[in-house]
This record gives C-alpha cells, structure tokens and sequence, in this order.
C-alpha cells in the first residue's frame, strides 16, 4: 500500500453539480459521462502526484503533498473537463474546493477539521469553480500555473464551521469566471450572477415588485416566447426583493427537469437541503417555518409542473412563487405578467434609436465584443433595422450584437436574414439558447404533433390572421387527420407564446407571430412537404377576402378599408405565390388576376399605386397570351392606376388594349368600363372630343344595366369634361346625378369625390358662396377618408374658394402642403404648373407675389389635413 502524505498538505473535494438532472436528461448514456467524468478527473490527479482516498457516484477526495499540486490539478482537470464533449452536447460542471492543513493519518484515511473544511468548502462552489481557502491560496499564490490568477470571494461562515475562512477563486483564462454567491451561511439567497445590467424592464421590475408586496399574492408567472428575457427579468426582480425575504431568495433552473422527482429535488438542491432530506416531505418541513421566495425558472417542458407548485403553495403559506414559463400554470391565485419583446425605434434616426431599449440592449452587448463600438447618425438605421428583424427578442439582439467583432452594423444586417441560425460565442450559454432556432426548437418540440401541425400552417400567415382565416387554413382537415379542432389548438399555441393574440380592426381576434417564430414555422411547413398546398389555400382565402371588400366597399367603404389595409401582408403573400406559381408554369392563374382587380381600389385609395403597379406588371405580363375578362380587366385597372401617376399616355395605351380584347369576348360590362378609362386618359392627354365621345359612349352602356359603382365614376368623369368645355349647367347635371347614385348606394366615399368636384365647379362657375358652405361640409368626411388623391383635389379646390374670398395666406399654406404631401408620396401633378400661375395671378391683386411665395413654402412643413380640420373650426 502507498504511504499517505504526512504533515501539512492539500485536500480537495469534487462533484458534479446538478448530477441528478443530468441523469435524468441523459439516461443510460450517464454512465459514459461519469466514467468520462472519471478518467478526466484521475488523469489530472496522477499527473500531479495527488493520492485518491475515496470515490462515491461522482465525488473524489484527493490529497496532495503541496498547495502546487492540488492547485494544478484542479486546473488541469476544469480545463479538459471544459474540452470534452459529452453525450447529447451536454456540459458537465464540476466544483472543486481546496484547503491546506495538517490532518491526522488514522487507519488509512485522514481525520481532524481540515478535512471537514475541505469538503465544506467545496460545497460551496458551483459547477466550473475552484475556491480554496486563504491558506492555499497563499501557498499557491506565487506558482499560480499560466493563465491563471487569484480573485478574492471574502470571508464567509462555512456550515458547522465554527470560524469564519477567507475564501478565493481561481480564475482560469478562457474559462468562465463569474459565478453566484457561495452557498455560505449568511448567503442564503442564491441568485444567478449577472454580467450585464437589465435593460429596458424598469416598468416591468416596479410594476412586479409592487404586485408582489401587496396581501395574499404568493404566485407570479412570467410568460412569452423563447428569447424575450423572462429569466432575466426574475433575477433582476429577485434582486429588488432581498430585503423582503430574509429567509432567502433562490433561483431554481429547471429546463432539465422532465419530471415531478426531478423539479422536487433540484429545489430541495437550491435551497442546499441535505441530500437524505431531498424529497417532497424533507423540503416541506424544511420550509415550513421560513419566508422566502422560489424562481422556478423554465416550466413549460413536462405537464406536472403545475401540480408541484400547486402542492408547494399549499404547504408552505409563507412561500411565495414567481415562475417563468412559455405558458400560464392555470393555478387559482396565479397572476400572469406577459414578458413582451423590447421596445423599438418607431424611426431610424439616432435621436429616436437611442430611447429604444432594443437598440440599448444591441448597443450594450455590441460593446462588450467591441468595446469602439458607438451608435452614431451612420450607423442608427441598420442597427435599428437589425433590432426590428428579430423582433426585439433579447436574446436575439444577443446573439446578433456578437457578430460586430467582425461586421459593421450595416454588413450585418445584410445578413441578418439568417438570424435563426446566429450562434452564441459563450460557453455559458444555454444549449437550448445557442441559436434562436435552438430556442424556438424548444418550445416546438413539446408541442403534440397535432398542435405542430397547426403551427406550422399559422406560419403562413403574413400579418396574423382572424378566426376566418385559421379555420379555412390551419384548420384544414384538423378534425380528422389530427383529432382536435385547430381553432383550440391555437389556443394552445397562444398559452404557449408562440402566438399571440390581439384585436382587430373589426373588433374580433387576430393571431399574430413573432417574424422570427413565423420565420421558424415555416422552415417547418417546407419540410414537412406541406408548403405548396397551404400557400395555395392561403392565396385562395385571401382572393375570397379581397372580393368581398372590394363589394362591401360600396356601402361600408370606410370600413371595408381599414379591413383591407390590416391584410396588406396576407395579400402580399397571396400575389406572391401566384406570381411564383406562374413561373412554376408557365402561365398564368386566375388567383393573380382576380386579386389585382379587387385590391385596385385600395392601392389607388390608400396610395399605394407604385406597388400596385408592380403587381400589375408582373401578372399581366403573365397572362398576355390567355385573353379573358379577367386579364382585360387588369388592363384598364392598370391604366387606372397610371393615371393616378400623371402616366395618361401609357394609361390610354393599357385601357385601348383591354377595350379591344374585352370587344373580342362580347363583355359590354368590361368594355363599359375601358371606355370610360379610356376618355379620362385621353382628357389628360388634351384629347378632348374623343374623351367625351368615349365617356358618353361608356355612359349609354351603363345605362342599359343596374347603376353601378362605374357608371357613377363615368357620369362624374364625363361631367369633367363637360365642365372644360363651359356647358357648367350640364355638368352640374351629371355630377348631382353621380352624387346622388353613390348616396343611394351608401358609398360615402365615392359619394365624397363627387361632391368635392360639385363643390370645384360652383368656384369655377363663380358661386364661391354655395362652394365654400359646401367645402366646410365635406372637410371631416375627407380628412376621415385618408385618400391622398381626393385630399389634395379638396385642398386644392378650398384653396381658390380662400382666394376668390380675399384670404391668400391661408390658400398659400394649403398649396405648399399639398405640394409636400405630393412629393413625399411621390404622386406627380402634370397640373402643377398650371395651378400655380393661376393661383399667381389670382393672388397679386391681394399680396406681393414673392411674400406669397413665402407663405407657400411655410405650407411645405405643415400637415395638410391638420390645414384643413383648422380651416373647418374657423
């Protein structure tokens, strides 16, 4: 038998921390990492000359003959440990705690305090940590080994250790450094370290801390998506409560646990229960007279969870329970606070950037990597951008900021399309959090294959979707391939944060996701083969939505709008697939043309012209060679929408097209309607005779039909021309016809246009009396309407009512904001120059030219509809 050192030497003590959640997550495969975690260990103890005295699960006691070689050893063994890999990418940790003393040598082992010392010393260590004691540390201190250096923990109270020790920590370069307090006497509360501050939870930690002190509340669940900082948050409310709590505070990690027994004594292990009283009972009578309070950290992942801290807060009415989890526990006394992502800039400048606790958080981490790195006027925008495309997820911005050791802000966002897959660079980090695909993965996983399904058709969705939409899409064949009803199972999803759910613009639900979860979902639905069949749905629904807004228009126009506008992304997506599934091939489809000619109005309304113009592009040229009605359609509503562009050439070119191919198929309807685009283009062109040949004649066609919403606009057009042409009582004729059809049709905003070119031709006819108690009428239905077009003509025409009534300032500031809005929707006015000479030679019997001018550019900064609610009031 070797014989033991004698006299002074070195003592050290090693475990695995959370061994048990670690057996229950690896399973059979534990045994490879504890005999991993063995080899490891004795080759580091061999190698520096330290005698074993005992092995126990995954324990050594080792002694040493010097504090040289007991300090060596400890660090030779973290930095392999640290080095491996181990079965499912699992990390172990391991503490180790050191002290040199003079023990007894007594049948072949050691006695005495120095041995006790030891092991309580290690038991004060976390998982990656080496703490020795102050006499070690001076022995050790001048031979530290290379990269390794010494940091002061202080003096703490070892249990059933009557003297206080000054405790140190080996730091280790390249391995982590900062761990919680030591589980000391004096030191109950045990609280994650923290490396950087909590960064835009101010209200939330108030909020939260005023909650918590008030009477009866014991239970506070945390929820959100993965990534959006729910852990983070409840260290940093723990924090405020210490004082509460004298009794304790303890953070409890839980993403391991999968079962009742391991969530039990992975609490019973915090809270630094012996090991023989870790079970229900042990931690009950444990607790039972102390005040404290439990982070249980990460419950979403097994069912029982709830039913644990259910027993727990029953037990133990002193307890109080703040949990973090992707979804509520439903316990009664349960309060829910919804973790959100961080604020946004609502603006990329760097004014507004640096209020965002988004681009603060981005700012902050990118520091750390770069310590040069400043938000500045160049760089706003693309951070700002980074921080908008991963939803403001914390741990996003995380990962994102660590790639500008490398990257400018402005490169990364270029590439920042694969933010999913932005892996930390930390080796703290948590496995399920090395990618925010890792940690999106997390939550998906626990999901039951029938709520995946559902989730992965949600992702579909561009701009969430109401209960309509769910139904037809998600919940396609719910009932019998998967055996739920997908509208609950969304339900589910909502309880879990993968979706959330808001109001409407109708008042009803909409579900909505994150662009990174949506981003995530799918990947899934692509791979799940299921992408081409579901994206065909979606296009289909939102073709049968687009058509009936655009006929509910005609009565409910305001409406009708704003339920259009709050699915501009879903009709995106639905172009989109039908712009792709041409190219697939090679011809056209229906859903594209259809879809066009139903949203012409809305682009044309809300200003969307230059995008509706794209869409129209691509899918005519798609359809060329297929002459329908649908196509020619699409023709004359292209020219439409050219003409709101000043384009009348292109748009007389477009609108003669589709009369001649709607003349080959005998569809007076659509002829009707080329006809009367065709005589508006060719008014803008200065073709006046065959303008009102073609709006008469587009008007006689009409007749012979129901009135409709075109043949009002036809009468109106043509009323236009007749108005140019001096004949202001014909004109006046047709436009009160077209009024009073669009009123009997309740389409107040046709209605409205109608009424705002009365009002244009009573000033030009010189009744600015009945023109103006006309306009003051009109003014909150246009401000209220939002149609750019019609606002800038109703200005336009208040504008000469202002000038013929002798008030030029006024008219002057209208003029320039009209010009402003034009420019900054970048709307052409082929009139433009035209109006401002009349307006010019209106104006010089009442003010210099030159300070009407000046006047003119204060409007350029002004709000034209703010310009024309203040003209109302006076």
């Amino acid at each position: 038998m070797r014989e033991l050192p004698s006299g002074t030497v070195s003592l050290v003590f090693s475990d695995i921390e959370g061994s048990t959640v670690l057996l229950s997550r690896l399973g059979l495969a534990y045994t490879d990492a504890l005999d991993g975690h063995r080899r490891i260990m004795r080759r580091a103890w061999s190698a520096h000359d330290g005698t074993e005295m005992g092995t126990e699960g995954d324990s050594f006691f080792v002694v040493f003959g010097g504090a040289d070689g007991a300090v060596a050893a400890a660090v030779a063994a973290q930095r392999e440990l640290d080095a491996s890999s181990w079965p499912a990418g699992e990390r172990l940790r391991v503490r180790i705690g050191v002290h040199t003393g003079a023990p007894r040598v007594h049948e072949g082992g050691y006695v005495g305090m120095d041995v006790h010392r030891a092991a309580r010393i290690a038991a004060s260590a976390h998982g990656g940590q080496v703490v020795m004691s102050s006499v070690t540390a001076e022995l050790a201190g001048v031979g530290l080994p290379v990269g390794v250096t010494l940091r002061d923990l202080g003096v703490h109270q070892l249990k059933d250790i009557a003297t206080p020790e000054h405790l140190w920590q080996l730091e280790i370069e390249g391995l982590r450094a900062d761990f919680p307090p030591l589980r000391t006497i004096g030191a109950a509360s045990r609280l994650p370290m923290t490396a950087t501050r909590l960064v835009g939870r101010d209200d939330d930690v108030a909020h939260l801390v005023g909650l918590l002190r008030q009477p009866g509340v014991r239970l506070v669940t945390l929820t959100g998506p993965g990534g959006s900082g729910k852990s983070r948050l409840a260290v940093g409310l723990a924090e405020q409560l210490l004082a509460d709590y004298p009794d304790g505070v303890f953070f409890v990690p839980l993403a391991a646990a999968t079962t009742a027994e391991v969530m039990w004594t992975s609490i019973a292990e915090a809270v630094d229960l012996p090991p023989r009283q870790r079970t229900p009972t042990g931690l009950v009578e444990y607790l039972s007279d102390r005040r404290v309070l439990v982070i249980l950290d990460n419950l979403e992942q097994f069912a029982d969870a709830d039913a644990v801290v259910d027993q727990l807060a029953t037990a133990l009415p002193q307890l109080t329970v703040v949990a973090t989890s992707r979804r509520a526990l439903f316990l009664n006394g349960e309060f829910r606070h919804p973790v959100p992502p961080l604020a946004l800039p609502e603006q990329p400048t760097l004014a507004i950037a640096t209020t965002s606790s988004a681009v603060q958080l981005f700012v902050e981490r990118a520091q750390r990597i770069n310590p040069r790195f400043r938000l500045t006027e160049a760089n706003a925008a693309a951070v700002s951008a980074i921080c908008r495309r991963v939803d403001g997820l914390p741990l996003a911005i995380e990962l994102a900021a660590t790639r500008l050791r490398l990257l400018s802000p402005q490169a990364l966002l270029r590439r920042i399309d694969t933010a999913l897959d932005i892996a930390s660079v930390s080796k703290q980090t948590d496995r399920r959090q090395k990618t925010l695909r890792d940690t999106i993965a997390w939550s998906y996983d626990l999901l039951t294959p029938p709520q995946q399904a559902v989730f992965r058709r949600v992702g579909v969705f561009a701009g969430g979707a109401d209960l309509d939409a769910i139904a037809a899409i998600a919940a396609t064949d719910a009932r019998s391939d998967m055996g739920h009803d997908a509208l609950d199972i969304v339900a589910d999803l909502v309880d879990v944060s993968l979706v959330a759910a808001v109001e409407g613009e109708d008042g009803e639900p909409r579900f909505t996701m994150l662009e990174t979860v949506r981003a995530y979902a799918r990947d899934e639905l692509r791979a799940a083969g299921d992408a081409p069949a579901v994206r065909e749905m979606h296009a289909r629904h939102f073709l049968a939505v687009a058509e009936r807004l655009e006929a509910q228009r005609q009565s409910q126009h305001l409406v009708a709008l704003d339920l259009a506008e709050s699915e501009q992304d879903n009709f995106r997506e639905a172009l989109a697939w039908s712009v792709e599934e041409a190219q697939d091939r090679n011809r056209s489809t229906d859903v594209g043309l259809r879809l066009c000619a139903a949203l012409s109005w809305l682009w044309s309304t809300r200003g969307y012209a230059t995008e509706g113009l794209r869409w129209y592009e691509q899918t005519i040229e798609q359809a060329r060679d297929e002459p329908s009605k649908q196509l020619a359609t699409c023709l004359v509503g292209m020219a439409v929408l050219l003409l709101s562009q000043g384009n009348s050439e292109r748009a007389r070119a477009l609108a003669t097209d589709g009369l001649t191919m709607a003349q080959s198929l005998d569809d007076e309807e659509t002829v009707a309607f080329a006809l009367s685009v065709l005589g508006t283009a060719e008014q803008q062109s200065g073709r006046g005779g065959d303008a009102r040949r073609h709006l008469e004649e587009a008007v006689e066609l009409y007749r012979r039909g129901a009135p409709s919403g075109r043949m009002g606009r036809a009468l109106g057009n043509l009323a236009g021309i007749v108005e140019m042409s001096g004949d202001y009582a014909r004109a006046e004729e047709l436009m009160k016809e077209s009024l009073a059809l669009f009123e009997a049709m309740g389409d107040s905003h046709e209605a409205t246009i109608q009424a705002q070119n009365l009002a244009n031709l009573l000033v030009t006819s010189g009744r600015t009396d009945e023109a103006q108690q006309l306009a003051v009428s009109l003014v909150a239905t246009v401000v209220a309407l939002r149609n750019p077009n019609l606002t800038m003509a109703f200005s336009n025409t208040f504008m000469n009512i202002l000038i013929q009534r002798g008030e030029p300032v006024p008219a002057a500031h209208l003029f320039g904001a009209e010009q402003a809005m034009r420019q900054r929707l970048e709307l052409p006015n082929p009139y433009e120059q035209e109006e401002l000479e009349e307006a010019w030679a209106a104006v010089e019997k009442l003010m210099p030219v030159d300070e009407w001018e000046q006047e003119r550019l204060i409007g350029q900064r002004e709000s034209l509809e703010d310009l024309l609610l203040h003209l109302d009031a006076d």
